[in-house]
């Protein structure tokens, strides 16, 4: 096997380049060499001192000279030589060159983080093709899509199908993601399942973030950036030796900017930015074959968010004035302003702490990373979205508390044989309270809309009066009062663990068959305690006592539909013209054979619940009391377990030109439905009413949805010579039991699909047109479609596209580093493009439902989402200065061209056949003065 010398091991590569190396480290490396021929990927992962860097950013990378004859290759060198598929990461947990390593990845290095003024993993979807990235309805709610695949944001019950990983440290949740990133080295996006050495809920992909680690040379950094919006960033990094073994690091920063829309109500503004950070960092390192790297942080988020409009009226919009409110104009939904009537705040913090133990032994490395996290987020929310006080508050309290558990050996056994070992455990509590109640406007509005769906024929009083006769009780003054409405609490004690493997077996050189293997076991543990205060969400319209009103109002109806087609109206005739139809002598005659009629129809009909006359009245009803559990029929447990696999051969075709093929499957476990939608499964519902559980107005939906079981087929093929790195992959993918989250207004329904798949291609290149001008291309094409989707919030869709997926994603940008005494002066432009795509499948709101809420058409529902399309034109430049004295000027904007659009819409709630809608952020620009020393 032909050998090529690559010493990994300990120092830190410092910014120019250079590379610090603890005491011992010099004998060490000189010591060490890699066995490696042309197999890629393999020759690195041959190297036990490469494993001794798992997951440890920063790592030093000092070259030995190669056997002779053989040359080495130049990725350790410094920032030139970092260029294209040259740059290092950790993608399989394994340090590699992304030239070697036979796996669809994308990396942002710090540079572009930098220039590109990349915050926080939001913002990395402008530079990342395959990877889209959404703020909801709070601060703390992101999600991330891979290919098309993802969910997770919103609702707690829900991990996400895109793992995010910093530092090696499973993210469980994005809003323990999404603070601003110090320190970045880079970013990994991993396309496609990555159970095998992810486990725990990467079936769509991985994020992962690697900070730098403290520097055994004192040095620091500090910036401050000014933009519009009165936006003020300042960021602060100190870092040095305690002693020869032992370096920290702090790191703090502070973010503050008005928000994006101005409140014409509270006169405050939305989707501000008020939040700060500080994390504190420690390496010991004995300088031959120990290193324990320890991680503490904490973040505070206090903002107005997220700002929502109307982005379609419908017969709601006429009672919200006419309750004195006022909405936002649908025909302008990008003036960024929004109305409310009292501001949606944000309040959330999260902390952790985590350590990284790396032991050498032999030919092996042992590696634990430790962990434990909270995230605490109060949110209070103006849900109506008007000025109205209709709804006070939605609020929720949410405490989520983490621990992991991973352990990894890695070695090579012989020259051809890589091995890697690992364990993970995850322990997680979800702790959930939320409230929403009517606000002060609620019955005044309630009582505009039941008098504009019945034609003036009710009001809520009459409605009081009726229902008070009929069931005896008093119901006089009772429905839709301030502070009605619905309490809720929610607990989600979940357990896993991972056990995995990979070995690499270079069978020739430059041909190595990968064989990878994870068996994952997850159970969950979930209550809910709610209580429905909402008296008219209480009264089942189909009751028996209410049968007389029923027939009442259905003869009434039956004679006034039949007195219209009489007189050719073309509509139900009015009391008035009923009354003159049966007085005139020349139709009086035929009267009484149609009150016979109408009496016959009511009769047939008074127990039929699709018959119902009061059905148009249900969409206020939207708050009944629910099934708690665990109850008789529900234990609230779910477990489930999985074999994932990997099997790839990869191939050096030459040394600057690599192809893979590979076939991987993937796991997520279940997830619980933590919202208002959680129902029982009409599966249950003859045991839950032979159980008396069943409730007034009780409809069928899920707890949760089962388990994801993702598989993709890829062909890569990846090449780096001196003008260009080119890398393309063509993979067909696909998820049996998708988990579909969407949101209703009020909740979340979360259902299987039978299967969602995306055959896609993906072109990633740089140019390096001189050694100052770079370009970078990428392009992205991607077909998705539902093979099965029955149950979906709109019905059966199968056949469908998913929404929210461009065809095609286009991403180009440039920049050139021109030489000014003592410095670089470099232009940077950014472009992203998509084709046009549907935000939503559908409205569940508009779908026709039978009374226990099983949708009957939801074609209603697929039509009222097809007007509501996005496409995105974003373009991002900047110009820095960075001189050789360690200062730094840039001059930058984001979103330069302005393009708006919705990042989703949604039923408004408790507004029938109202669309709201969440706009991105405008144009940003500012600029930035940074000092490195």
């Amino acid at each position: 096997m032909a050998t090529k010398s690559r010493s990994l091991r300990a120092g830190t590569i410092a910014e120019n380049g250079s590379a610090h190396l603890a005491p011992g480290r010099e004998m060490e490396n000189s010591m060490k060499k890699l066995c490696a021929g042309n197999a890629g990927v393999s020759r690195n992962l041959l190297c036990s001192v490469a494993a001794a860097a798992l997951f440890m950013p920063g790592l030093a990378f000092a070259q030995d000279e190669a056997d002779a004859g053989q040359d080495v290759y130049p990725e350790a060198g410094g920032e030139e030589a970092a260029q294209g598929n040259r740059i290092v990461v950790t993608a399989t947990k394994r340090e590699a060159t992304l030239q070697e390593i036979p796996v669809a990845v994308s990396v942002t290095g710090a540079e572009t983080l930098e220039r590109d003024q990349i915050r926080d993993i939001r913002d990395l979807q402008t530079v990342v093709p395959s990877l889209t990235v959404g703020q909801r309805q709070s601060s703390a709610n992101t999600g991330f899509f891979i290919r098309g695949f993802g969910n997770g944001a919103n609702n707690a019950g829900i991990e996400p199908s895109v793992g995010v990983f910093i530092d090696g440290v499973y993210r469980s949740r994005t809003a323990s993601s999404i603070s601003d990133l110090p320190n970045v080295q880079r970013i990994e996006v991993l396309r496609g399942p990555q159970s095998t050495l992810f486990g725990k809920n990467a079936s769509a992909g991985v994020v992962s973030v690697v900070t730098q680690e403290p520097q055994f040379d004192f040095g620091g950094s500090a910036e401050l950036t000014y933009g519009n919006y009165d936006n003020i960033v300042a960021r602060a990094y100190v870092t040095g030796p305690l002693e020869d073994s032992v370096a920290v690091s702090i790191a703090t920063g502070l973010a503050s900017r008005d928000g994006f829309f101005d409140d014409l109500n509270t006169g405050n503004s939305a989707n501000n930015r008020d939040r700060w950070f500080v994390r504190g960092q420690a390496l010991i390192d004995n300088g031959s074959n120990l290193s324990l790297r320890i991680i503490a942080d904490y973040d505070s988020i206090d903002e107005i968010c997220c700002g929502a409009v109307n982005a379609q009226s419908g017969p709601p919009v006429l009672a919200i004035l006419g309750a004195g409110g006022q909405v936002t104009d649908p025909n302008n939904p990008f003036a960024d302003i929004v109305v409310n009537n009292f501001d949606s705040t944000n309040d959330i913090e999260n902390h952790g702490i985590s350590g990284q133990l790396d032991y050498d032994f032999g030919e092996f490395t042992f590696t634990s990373i430790t962990s434990s996290r909270t995230t605490e987020a109060v949110t209070f929310q103006d849900s109506d979205f008007s000025s109205a006080d209709l709804i006070y508050p939605n609020s929720q309290d949410l405490r989520i508390d983490t621990f992991t558990q991973e352990f990894r050996l890695a070695g090579s056994i012989g020259d051809r044989v890589d091995l890697l070992l690992g364990v993970f455990y995850i322990n997680e509590d979800v702790d959930q309270s939320n409230q929403l109640l009517y606000g002060a406007d609620f019955r005044n509005y309630a009582d505009l809309l039941i008098q504009s769906a019945t034609d003036g024929a009710f009001t809520v009083s009459s409605l009081e009066q009726v229902f008070s006769a009929s069931y005896g009780e008093n119901f006089i003054d009772t429905f839709f009062l301030e502070g009605q409405g619905f309490t809720e609490a929610y607990t989600l004690d979940s357990e896993a663990y991972s056990i995995y493997g990979q070995v690499d077996f270079e069978i020739f050189d430059g041909l190595v068959l990968t064989l990878g293997g994870n068996y994952t076991d997850d159970s969950k543990t979930f209550t809910q305690e709610a209580v429905s205060t909402a008296v008219f969400s209480s009264i089942d319209f189909d009751s028996p006592q209410l049968a007389p009103f029923r027939g009442q109002v259905l003869t009434q109806g039956a004679i006034a539909a039949t007195v219209g087609a009489q007189l050719n109206l073309g509509r139900s005739a009015t009391a008035a013209e009923v009354q003159a139809f049966a007085t005139d002598p020349a139709t009086a005659p035929f009267f009484p054979t149609i009150q016979a009629g109408a009496q016959a129809f009511a009769a047939a009909n008074v127990n039929n619940p699709d018959a119902n006359p009061l059905n148009p009245l249900r969409a206020l009803q939207f708050l009944p009391q629910f099934v708690n559990l665990p109850n008789s029929v529900e234990d609230g447990k779910v477990g489930d377990d999985n074999f994932s696999y990997t099997v790839r051969l990869a191939y050096d075709v030459t040394r600057d030109v690599n192809i893979y093929a590979s076939y991987a499957t993937g796991f997520k476990a279940s997830s619980i439905n933590l919202s208002r939608d959680s129902r029982p499964a009409l599966a249950d519902q003859a045991a839950i009413v032979a159980a008396g559980l069943d409730q007034p107005n009780q409809t069928y939906g899920s707890r949760f949805a089962g388990p994801e079981e993702s598989e993709v087929i890829e062909v890569g093929v990846k090449a780096n010579f001196d003008l260009a790195s080119i890398n393309l992959t063509v993979f067909d993918q696909k998820i049996k039991g998708f988990q579909s989250n969407i949101f209703t207004g009020s909740g979340f329904v979360l259902a299987n699909a039978g299967s969602q798949s995306t055959f896609g291609v993906e072109l990633e290149s740089q140019i390096f047109l001189t050694p100052a001008f770079t370009i970078n291309a990428a392009v992205n094409y991607l077909d998705p479609k539902f093979d099965s989707f029955v149950q979906s919030a709109q019905g059966d869709i199968s056949g469908s596209t998913p929404a929210g997926i461009p065809e095609w994603t286009v991403i180009a940008g440039a920049q050139y580093e021109a030489d000014v005494g003592g410095g670089l002066l470099v232009p940077r432009i950014n472009y992203r493009w998509s084709s046009e795509y549907q935000l939503v499948e559908g409205l569940p709101n508009f779908a026709v439902r039978a009374p226990d809420g099983t949708i009957v058409d939801g074609q209603p529902a697929i039509d009222a989402g097809l007007p509501f399309t996005g496409r995105q034109n974003n373009l991002t430049a900047s110009l820095t200065y960075e001189c050789d004295c360690g200062f730094q000027l840039s001059v930058w904007g984001r979103n330069i061209l302005d393009d708006r659009y919705f990042g989703t819409v949604f039923d408004s709630p408790a507004q029938p056949g109202n669309v709201s809608g969440y706009p991105n952020d405008p144009a940003t620009y500012g600029v930035t003065g940074r000092f490195r020393w």
